[in-house]
């Protein structure tokens, strides 16, 4: 599954983006995901729910059907 997410800020925590993309149901979720190594951000692992996701960035989830979010 592919699909873009349009930020109306500069940035966006990564389990923010999780939610706000539909992936993560909460922020708990968010976290699970993240900290369990599931999230790439870029080709890199990224176990910091906090990091900060730009226009440009591309997320990846490792899951039944894999996942990539592009950011615009």
């Amino acid at each position: 599954m592919e699909t873009t997410v349009e930020l109306t800020t500069a940035s966006v925590p990564l389990a923010g983006l999780l939610k706000l993309a539909g992936i993560a149901d909460s922020g708990g979720h968010a976290k699970h995901l993240v900290q369990a190594g599931l999230v790439r951000v870029n080709g890199h692992e990224e176990t910091r729910r906090g990091t900060s996701i730009r226009p440009g960035d591309v997320i990846e989830i490792d899951a039944d059907e894999p996942i990539r979010i592009t950011v615009a």
